[in-house]
């Protein structure tokens, strides 16, 4: 009988990367998922555009270009094929799970077009795809009864013996720092925009595993590479931006500037539309552009944009009749833990996956709506590595964590992450 403090496999998050990885991990394994705030409350679950997939044989070569050109060719191009060659096949397990696409009144999947891509491959549900998805996978991971989800709290450290991780020391609230063993680890702690004043993320996702890496000396890469989207609600009240879909450009939705006149393409990777937004309203002198969705698209805006329609209406606007102001906010993080094929980080045993992961598939510039793609295929690479892996035995002894040590580091973290992002001068803000 184990310790109820070893696990076979800890996941820290509980974002789409760890979901799946946990559910594609074996159901004789002891799972624990310890997650910083409700597990429902990651990013993954705010994805509205929709999720990538390789819609034929046909479809490769462009499906590779358009990622590659997007990514400014600095995506690592072994890990895009395997992002596309497997990614029917991940479609096809979140069908199994109960993950529900729009389709078109002939039965047919309604693919969309975004920014960037030169053919519609978009599988989507409305305008909230991650909470479908998350939703339906947090089901499945529920009815587990050998995985364990640990809410608010937070992974603080990774123990390590012998080159080797065993295990995280978790912090609970109002409980001293704990010590918890296991053969595996998998980061999966999401994104760094709480570390910006605007962002589209939510504000509790500060980095906290690369922060772990930085001080473990565990291989990052690429930490300068930041998107901002180009398209977020713009208000004057504070919280989480609210992101306005790349789908709503990709469905006709045109840039204005304060005369009403187009001034981007608005189908360009989003690097580029930012950067036209920006000079715009430098050159207007005003704190944001306009988006004009209405007259621009056959879509049934109401239908198609549910959530983005309710959001701008308790703003004050109706996008089936108006425009509406916009601005670019933080957005995702293309950098991260340097991680091969299999997810695997410098650390044996040690694992990163989704946004804390950096395997080269997005290059300097994600591609829209290939970031909830690539979590899938490699948290589900990451399961079947962990499953080849020699396991071993856990060793006894692991000091007590200090709870001085622990506030200590947790009030430098944040400075210690951002300085690693913001330290090359091609950063953008």
């Amino acid at each position: 009988m184990k310790n109820n403090k070893e696990y076979d496999v800890i996941i820290a998050g509980s974002g789409l990367a760890g979901l799946f990885a946990a559910l594609n991990l074996p159901e004789s394994y002891k799972i624990l998922i310890v997650t910083k705030d409700t597990a429902d409350l990651s990013d993954s679950f705010l994805a509205q555009g929709g999720i990538c997939v390789q819609r034929d044989d046909d479809d490769y070569d462009s499906f590779m270009e358009d990622t590659m050109k997007a990514g400014h060719y600095e995506n690592k191009r072994e890990a895009v094929d395997v992002m596309i060659r497997e990614s029917r096949e991940v479609i096809r397990d979140l069908l199994s799970a109960g993950v529900e696409f729009d389709k078109t009144p002939s039965g047919d999947f309604a693919y969309t077009k975004e920014a960037a891509h030169s053919k519609a491959r978009i599988l989507h549900a409305r305008d909230t795809t991650g909470q479908e998805i998350c939703s339906k996978l947090t089901l499945r991971v529920r009815e587990r009864s050998n995985i364990e989800i640990m809410e608010g709290s937070r992974v603080v450290d990774i123990l390590i013996s012998k080159g080797r991780c065993w295990g995280v020391v978790v912090r609970r609230p109002g409980q001293p720092p704990e010590n918890i063993l296991c053969r595996d680890v998998i980061l999966a702690t999401g994104g760094v925009g709480g570390l910006y004043p605007r962002s589209t993320n939510y504000p509790h996702l500060t980095g906290d595993a690369l922060a772990i890496a930085l001080r473990h000396g565990i291989q990052v890469k690429d930490m300068s590479f930041v998107q901002v989207h180009p398209t977020s609600l713009y208000t004057e009240k504070p919280g989480r931006a609210f992101l306005i879909s790349e789908a709503v450009r990709g469905e006709g939705a045109i840039l204005l500037d304060k005369k009403g006149n187009r001034f981007v393409d608005e189908l360009l990777p989003r690097d580029q539309v930012t950067e036209a937004i920006y000079a715009q309203m430098e050159k207007d002198q005003m704190p944001y552009v306009m988006l004009c969705l209405a007259g621009h698209t056959e879509a049934d805006i109401p239908v198609r944009f549910p959530g983005i329609y309710q959001r701008c209406l308790q703003e004050g606007y109706d996008i089936s009749k108006e425009c509406i102001p916009v601005v670019p906010a933080q957005h995702y993080f293309m950098g991260g833990i340097d991680v091969d094929l299999t997810s695997r980080t410098s650390l044996d045993h040690l694992y990163a996956v989704g946004e804390t992961s950096c395997n080269g598939v997005h290059g300097r510039n994600r591609l829209a709506s290939n970031s909830l793609l690539e979590s899938l295929v490699f948290s589900k690479r990451a399961a079947l590595d962990i499953q080849k892996q020699d396991q071993g035995e856990i060793p006894p002894d692991f000091p007590t964590p200090d709870p001085a040590y622990y506030d200590k580091i947790e009030t430098e973290n944040r400075e210690l992450v951002s300085k690693e992002i913001r330290k090359e001068p091609n950063h953008v803000e």
